[in-house]
């Protein structure tokens, strides 16, 4: 059986988002619960940034997996598709939406280029 949460399936924050989603959680209410801003939450999800220590090991916690599983994906964590219905996840579904995150990483990083270049801009016409 594929483990489609380890490292060479899935990032950290795949993991992190389907153990959000196992619980029923929201972004800005976890996000409140551990006491960060919702953006620095999204960040984590969208792997632009992990959480220190302190807070990797509180989400464990509060997600109900271990901490190595939400690091790695081995271990206990969240039960995947597959081992609930039996039948077997498509690559081709999970390369695909792994191509559709590192697409919108991109466009975040290009926002981010884009607002700083502007910013520049309009500092050199003032």
């Amino acid at each position: 059986m594929t483990n489609w949460f380890n490292e060479e399936h899935a990032t950290f924050g795949d993991r992190l988002e389907k153990a959000r989603q196992a619980i029923g959680q929201s972004q800005e209410d976890l996000a409140q619960k551990l006491g960060v801003k919702l953006t620095t939450f999204r960040n984590w999800e969208d792997d632009r940034s992990e959480p220190r220590g302190n807070r990797m090991q509180m989400l464990a916690g509060m997600l109900n997996v271990s901490l190595v599983w939400l690091m790695t994906g081995e271990g206990a964590g969240v039960a995947s598709e597959e081992d609930i219905d039996g039948s077997e996840q498509r690559p081709a579904i999970l390369i695909a939406a792994r191509e559709m995150r590192a697409i919108k990483n991109d466009l975040l990083k290009l926002h981010d280029r884009l607002a700083r270049a502007e910013a520049r801009l309009l500092k050199l016409t003032n």
